[in-house]
């Protein structure tokens, strides 16, 4: 039976190149999750965009003199060329400045504000004397109460991750000019998330199938007890609010950033020409699932239900599959100190998919994780090269050169050939269950290890040697292989959509690969192969010393 599956992916700040930490934090995963579906032949809605509104663009448009909306749509483009590049099949890719996003925040908004959920009142807020304005979010820095954390920001803390109003910091300081900042009285509207706690608390304690990171977080801080919190704010970009008195006053990035996702949803239906089709994705019968990295679970398990709640007769999400940390050579991400692998960069030096292949089978979902040069090199040439791509090439040049370029034909398989096969229809079995489950990391090492078998058996078989005596004994050989090959082309499309688009051709199949939808899909005896050519190519180990000196350059040079 079709499902109906709603992916939503956090959206990024649009002031700077995307970097390696976005893609694992949540690039990869919702997309070999979408991927995944869609050869299930299910119904499926991926949508993200650019995050324009927050203060991350502001600081940066004035550090280059621009506009924040120049800067904002400069580095949307650069997103959409880069995620293009990396296979990241959304359905819609929009931004926060469109018109349709702000017609539905601000319904959001006064919906909520009808029905009591959002109301009034003074806020004391940092103002700073030398730079003549308010200080939001990320223009202040402190120590957090909570972990001791010496620069949090006055919105979240970058190392517990717990919400913070910057009242909340000790030793404040403005992130422009370092002064220590005075508080004064500005009227905002607030969100009344205290009404929400019991509601959701009960609703987290439910959700089992959560990643722990995620429940454990969310119940940690449902059990402390939810804050009221401002969600208007002192600044001149965003979306204004909409209420008469409060025309110089902006909705706060935190409060209409998470509304995209709805949004989203239905500037998509537009496209389609039918208005109305949001609905299957956001009523009824349809699972929604929220791809994000950690600093933003509370953002997704707490806010966002709480609004939809608020807002009423709208799907909340049944699952958030967050990401932990990738770090880069054992060092955090750093965009300040240009600790950092450019996606753009990447992609104009490699191919895609050995990054979505590290990614993958290395993928932070419990703990954090770490990528090296040295470990992309030995990952590519030892098991995408090694195991996986010259299993592919050695079987196929081998009967294209042997059987006239075609399938052979095939007898009755003897008991080793059998149990490999069987052990490949196992592995499609246990694939479908783990990828259901966002369990992407066991997939993928559940693939690769049916590869290594695959590798075992032509050893242990030896077509070039069984073909001086036995030609039919060798076709069969050769077909057993083929079929575990097509087995790992359609496990691994979700994981590496090129190569096995590209196996597939190789094949003999004119088509896309997804219409063949979640099944081994062999060719049939007597179709035509194309000229076997690898799958992936070989890195010199120079490119280990290359890269890193290039990415120590970089940092010396932005210290």
């Amino acid at each position: 039976m079709t499902k109906r599956i709603f992916i939503g992916v956090a959206w990024p700040y649009a002031n700077g190149p995307l970097h390696l930490g976005h893609i694992a934090g949540a690039g990869i995963a919702p997309d070999i999750f979408a991927r995944y579906h869609r050869l299930k032949g299910n119904e499926v809605l991926m949508v993200s965009g650019s995050d324009q509104h927050g203060t991350p663009i502001t600081i940066r448009a004035e550090q280059e003199g621009k506009t924040p909306k120049e800067v904002a749509e400069h580095y949307h483009k650069s997103f959409v060329d880069s995620l293009a590049k990396m296979g990241i099949s959304y359905d819609l890719f929009t931004s926060t400045q469109t018109d349709n996003h702000q017609e539905v925040a601000q319904d959001i908004f006064l919906k909520l504000l009808d029905k009591g959920y959002i109301y009034k009142d003074n806020q004391s807020l940092p103002y700073c004397e030398s730079c003549k304005r308010f200080l939001p979010d990320r223009y202040v820095e402190g120590t957090c109460p909570n972990c001791g954390f010496e620069n949090s920001r006055g919105d979240q803390c970058d190392e517990c991750g717990k919400p913070l109003n910057a009242s909340e910091l000790k030793n404040l300081r403005c992130n422009i000019c370092g002064n220590t900042p005075h508080f004064v009285e500005s009227e905002h509207y607030l969100l009344r998330l205290s009404a929400f706690n019991d509601k959701l608390l009960s609703w987290v304690e439910q959700k089992t199938h959560f990643r722990k990171n995620a429940q454990n977080f969310t119940l940690r801080l449902l059990k402390e007890g939810l804050h009221d919190r401002a969600i208007t704010r002192d600044i001149e970009w965003g979306i204004p609010v909409p209420v008469p008195e409060f025309g110089n006053k902006r909705l706060y990035v935190w409060f209409e950033a998470v509304i995209g996702y709805l949004s989203a949803s239905k500037e998509w239906a537009a496209s389609t020409g039918n208005a109305d089709k949001w609905r299957d994705f956001w009523t009824g019968d349809c699972k929604s699932y929220y791809f994000v990295g950690k600093d933003n679970i509370p953002f997704h398990t707490i806010i966002w239900p709480a609004m939809l709640m608020g807002y009423g007769d709208l799907n909340l999400p049944y699952d958030v599959p967050a990401n932990e940390y990738l770090t880069l050579e054992g060092k955090q991400f750093s965009t300040s100190r240009n600790w950092a692998v450019w996606l753009p960069y990447y992609l104009e030096k490699y191919p895609p998919d050995p990054l979505r292949y590290l990614l993958s089978i290395n993928m932070p979902e419990t703990n954090d994780a770490d990528f090296s040069w040295r470990e992309y090199v030995r990952r590519n040439n030892d098991e995408l090269v090694a195991t996986y791509g010259n299993l592919v090439h050695r079987v196929l040049t081998f009967t294209y050169r042997n059987y006239d370029g075609c399938v052979p034909e095939h007898g009755e398989y003897d008991k080793l050939s059998k149990t490999l096969l069987a052990e490949s229809s196992k592995t499609l079995v246990t694939v479908d269950d783990l990828l259901g489950r966002c369990q992407f990391r066991a997939a993928i090492r559940e693939i690769m290890a049916l590869a290594q078998k695959a590798n075992q058996y032509l050893d242990e078989c030896a077509p070039w040697k069984k073909i001086k005596e036995d030609r039919a004994a060798t076709a069969n050989i050769l077909n057993v292989v083929i079929e575990v090959i097509c087995c790992l082309k359609t496990m691994l499309y979700p994981f590496i959509p090129f190569s096995s688009q590209k196996l597939h051709s190789l094949l003999g199949f004119d088509d896309k690969l997804q219409d063949h939808g979640w099944t081994i899909n062999r060719p049939p005896t007597g179709q035509k192969l194309l000229k076997p050519e690898p799958l992936f190519a070989k890195l010199d180990e120079d490119v280990v010393k290359e890269e890193t000196e290039i990415l120590l350059t970089s940092q010396r040079e932005a210290l």
